[in-house]
């Protein structure tokens, strides 16, 4: 099957809410499809099933900010060789869709790790335990809102900052991505919840 008929056929199965496109890549180019979360195991299935799919390749998610996360899945047919992406948007309020796991078991590592590093819910996942961060860790570090400590702790490499030799006027430094302005975050400074 060409990745145009893979997407066809599983926007066909799956109705108005999938969207089918195309990466790029050429020869290696894959049905790229996204899907209604409430349809997430549906479209796996079908993906396994109908497609011949039968290696998982991988599970993340892409932090889109204001718009939610995508959850991303990636499958390959070891006997007709191609692949298929899957795309399913959870909300930011309560990040939360469909396991996989006893469809595809190899995804339970990546389902335990996509939930800690971005908070989202695997319903049905027999065990969301910490895989990677000690257990007093708090946040989700690959959200795009989390502060990076050891970018404010340690200073950022680069270029200098202009105007700071020969008594001219400094410029304010630049901050890296992920880093408030000083005095918004780090030691001795008072939240309101401290009071």
């Amino acid at each position: 099957m060409t990745p145009d008929e893979i997407g066809a056929r599983l926007v066909a199965v799956l109705g108005a809410g999938a969207t089918a496109s195309v990466s790029g890549g050429d020869r290696y180019a894959r049905a790229t499809v996204d899907v209604p979360a409430e349809q997430w195991r549906r479209a796996v299935l079908t993906v396994r099933d109908e497609l011949g799919c039968d290696f998982f390749d991988w599970l993340s998610a892409v932090d889109e900010e204001a718009d939610g996360f995508d959850v991303v899945f990636h499958a390959w047919s070891t006997s007709q060789r191609h692949g298929v992406l899957l795309r399913g948007r959870v909300g930011r309020e309560d990040p939360r869709i469909d396991s996989i796991v006893d469809l595809y078991p190899g995804a339970s590592w990546n389902e335990r790790e996509t939930h800690e590093m971005f908070g989202i819910d695997f319903s049905g996942h027999p065990s969301l335990t910490p895989l990677l961060l000690p257990d007093e860790f708090e946040g989700h570090p690959l959200r795009k809102e989390f502060v990076l400590a050891s970018r404010v702790v340690r200073a950022w490499p680069g270029a200098k900052e202009p105007g700071g030799e020969g008594g001219g006027r400094a410029r304010q430094p630049l901050r890296p991505l992920g880093v408030p302005a000083p005095g918004e975050w780090g030691p001795g400074v008072t939240t309101a919840t401290e009071g």
